[in-house]
């Protein structure tokens, strides 16, 4: 008697495809205004940014001429260009590693909810209802040469450091840093803080019976669990430094004592609306949009979540 030996049955194994919906003209209808507002306001501009760049443009109601690269030629050689990159990186190198790890932090003691931690919601989330212009004033009377910083050093008896903190060379850029800090730290803690919010109570509860104190469950869970949120936030706080930062020192400094806190946004409104250099301006800007990509890459690339 013959056993015959069954052998399981095998399908074909197949990749799972994806299935394409079909386009629906209704669909399309209804995204249609927000494609063109996207197409006029965002793609258009910044294409005529790198065609003003081209151009040879002394103001608004001149007419403009094509010079191509002539424009980046200039700002190459062009001693206060060079003084602006190295004021940028100082800037984004000492306020980025300084303001969102201590956001990170703030923004987990907050989430362990202590006591009295609506108020201090409040008093973090501050710095945000202040304009660029009322920040500016308050530091202003706390720089300026007889302001509160000079006149409590001299109170204690620390004349010697009394400094006209606006006014050199060594400490203008100091103090728009510092200013960045300030309205930047708290802002971010509280974005922290609700997304910190999500993470369930178990796991902390589990790393704590583990014997993690706080130090390890804020860098070992809580920072590997938020991770891209981590990332973005690093993103939105490059990008505001390196674009929006122009206003703080335009109120602050004016760019100066000559070029000492000017920074790249700062040189693209200064050449743009008080020396009429519309192409010079615009050809900086071309390479500040550069320099913002690389950064967003880079930072997505260091901070991405791997899991």
């Amino acid at each position: 008697m013959t056993s015959v030996t069954e052998k399981p049955l095998q399908l074909p194994l197949c990749e799972p495809t994806r299935r394409r919906r079909p386009f629906s003209p209704a669909l399309g209808l209804l995204s249609a205004p927000a494609i063109i507002w996207y197409a006029l306001f965002t793609i258009g501009p910044l294409i005529a940014v790198f065609v003003v760049a081209t151009l040879d443009w002394p103001g608004i109601i001149a007419t403009p001429s094509f010079i191509g690269a002539k424009n980046y030629q200039t700002i190459f050689d062009d001693p206060v260009f060079w003084m602006s990159v190295r004021n940028t990186f100082v800037q984004l190198i000492i306020v980025i590693p300084v303001m969102i790890p201590l956001a990170f932090m703030t923004g987990y003691y907050v989430s362990m909810k202590p006591r009295g931690h609506r108020i201090l919601r409040i008093i973090l989330f501050t710095p945000a209802l202040l304009s660029v212009a009322a920040q500016a004033i308050v530091f202003l009377s706390i720089f300026a040469p007889t302001g509160l910083l000079n006149g409590a050093l001299t109170n204690v008896g620390l004349s010697s450091l009394v400094t006209p903190w606006l006014a050199s060379d060594s400490t203008a850029l100091g103090t728009v840093i510092a200013v960045n800090l300030w309205s930047g730290i708290g802002f971010t803690a509280i974005l922290f803080s609700a997304r910190l919010s999500a993470v369930p109570g178990e796991v902390y509860e589990a790393a704590e019976l583990d014997g993690a104190r706080h130090w390890r469950r804020m860098w070992q869970i809580a920072f590997p669990i938020i991770k891209d949120y981590f990332g973005v936030l690093t993103m939105l706080q490059f990008l505001w430094v390196l674009f929006s930062s122009a206003a703080t020192i335009l109120l602050l400094t004016d760019g100066g004592p000559g070029n000492a806190s000017s920074t790249l946004s700062f040189l693209v409104y200064s050449k743009a609306f008080e020396q009429n250099d519309l192409g010079y301006s615009q050809a900086v800007g071309t390479l500040l949009f550069v320099l913002g990509v690389i950064g967003m890459v880079l930072i997505r690339r260091l901070l991405r979540a791997r899991y």
